[in-house]
This record gives structure tokens, C-alpha cells and sequence, in this order.
């Protein structure tokens, strides 16, 4: 599947919450031709994404973004840009 399609986000937006979840350890890939195929490490991950998905439901906006890969707010006064992805 096309993450950046399905989503319809940006390959540089898509790449950069990607590259959060590898760190954070949440998922891995692996290379297939020119793409990469993303998968879970550990199943029980899909139990928090649907707790997840409802607490999203629940709270829409007011959820706050993640603070490494977020841009900063138009009153932030910081404006180092977010880290990009490094290829592999």
C-alpha cells in the first residue's frame, strides 16, 4: 500500500512520522526494490492503535502533536526545522 496515497500526505511528511516510529522502536522495514515495506514489531501494538484510533475519536484536535517531529506553532519562537530522515 502507498502510505503517502492512502493518506494523502507527503512522501517528506509520511517519511518523517516513519522515521519517528523506528525510533521509538514501533515498527521496522525491510527494502523491496525501490520501496520499503513497513511492518509492527510487536503484535500487540495493533491493541494500542485501536485505543488509540478511539481516543483520537474522542478528543479530535486537542490531542497535541508529537514534539520532535511537529512543526513549531506560529507563536513558537523556535524555528529549527524538524530532523529529516536519513537513507539507509
Amino acid at each position: 500500500m502507498d502510505l503517502c496515497a492512502a493518506l494523502g500526505l507527503g512522501q517528506s511528511t509520511v517519511s518523517n512520522h516513519l522515521a519517528c516510529l523506528r525510533e521509538c522502536g514501533l515498527v521496522d522495514f525491510r527494502p523491496q526494490g525501490r520501496a520499503s515495506v513497513y511492518h509492527l514489531t510487536r503484535p500487540e501494538l495493533m491493541d494500542l492503535l485501536v485505543a488509540a484510533e478511539g481516543l483520537l475519536v474522542a478528543t479530535g484536535n486537542a490531542v497535541a502533536l508529537c514534539p520532535t517531529y511537529a512543526a513549531p506553532a506560529a507563536d513558537d519562537d523556535d524555528t529549527t526545522p524538524a530532523p529529516k530522515e536519513t537513507a539507509r
